[in-house]
């Protein structure tokens, strides 16, 4: 199943129940640096959730140990890289994006630590961050002769704004989990000790609603922003309308009425 156990060598996937999954990049010795098979884990991890969400109803992503979420690309697997090597290595964290981007099922981004670069990159990829009180965040490629390429110039600008954006890149400059959330690239912020589960009791309440309801919404909410309004509204009702013949709105509204817990099936 997608949200089970599974072996990675770079990643831990606990199931929390049937319907919660935590994924822990899981290189702590390392800062949870990504290299080129942590790269490879996450499509693979994530590319099988797309494919087979099976009860899969929410996941958090977060980093192993309390001092880093991720710091970024492995610089010492980067040390001496050829030209052509650097360029497949991306490939892959470039599909990793995309797979995290595309993930069906809600991700929420529990960063326990520091998030640089490639990091900060993979939490611009979550649909929303909790942070721990001393979490810090950094684009910090200009200062190496690159720039973002892991979705860094399109996430970050759409949370906290085009010339916020232009700010923190074009510097490099860390920011703190505080300023994060003041910008708007970070929810909430909490004491480390509190960190997940603040993050699992949120994970627990989308995990008890409706599961396709929370994929066309969170479908419609990405795609849409990506698109003029009145698009926008036409692939919400679209979205909506995928949702009128299914066993889980009839629940629903059966629910409300006989005043009890709704049973989502997913169906």
């Amino acid at each position: 199943m997608a949200g089970g156990a599974r072996d990675f060598a770079t990643l831990s996937i606990e199931s929390v129940d049937k319907r919660v999954t935590i994924v822990r990049l899981n290189r702590p010795d390392a800062s949870n640096a990504l290299n080129t098979q942590m790269g490879r884990d996450l499509v693979r991890y994530f590319e099988d959730v797309a494919l087979d969400p099976g009860s899969l109803r929410c996941i958090v992503l977060t980093g192993a140990g309390d001092k880093a979420f991720c710091a970024g690309g492995d610089l010492k697997e980067r040390r001496g890289m050829t030209d052509e090597a650097w360029t497949r290595q991306h490939v892959i964290f470039e599909r990793m994006m995309r797979a995290l981007l595309d993930c069906p099922v809600p991700i929420i981004g529990a960063i326990n630590g520091a998030a640089y670069g490639g990091g900060c990159e993979l939490s611009g990829c979550c649909d929303f961050l909790y942070a721990a009180e001393g979490a810090r965040f950094a684009l910090t490629e200009v200062t190496l002769g690159i720039m973002p390429g892991g979705g860094g110039t399109q996430t970050l600008p759409r949370a906290v704004g085009e010339r916020r954006a232009k700010e923190l890149i074009l510097t490099g400059r860390p920011f703190t989990a505080a300023q994060a959330r003041d910008w708007g690239l970070v929810n909430e912020i909490f004491p480390s000790s509190d960190l997940m589960r603040e993050a699992l009791a949120t994970a627990a309440k989308i995990a008890r609603n409706a599961p396709i309801s929370i994929r066309q919404a969170k479908l419609s909410i990405h795609r849409g922003l990506q698109m003029s309004l009145r698009d926008g509204l036409a692939l919400e009702i679209e979205a909506y309308n995928r949702l009128v013949p299914t066993e889980d709105r009839r629940e629903g509204v059966l629910a409300f009425n006989e005043k009890r817990p709704p049973d989502f099936k997913g169906r």
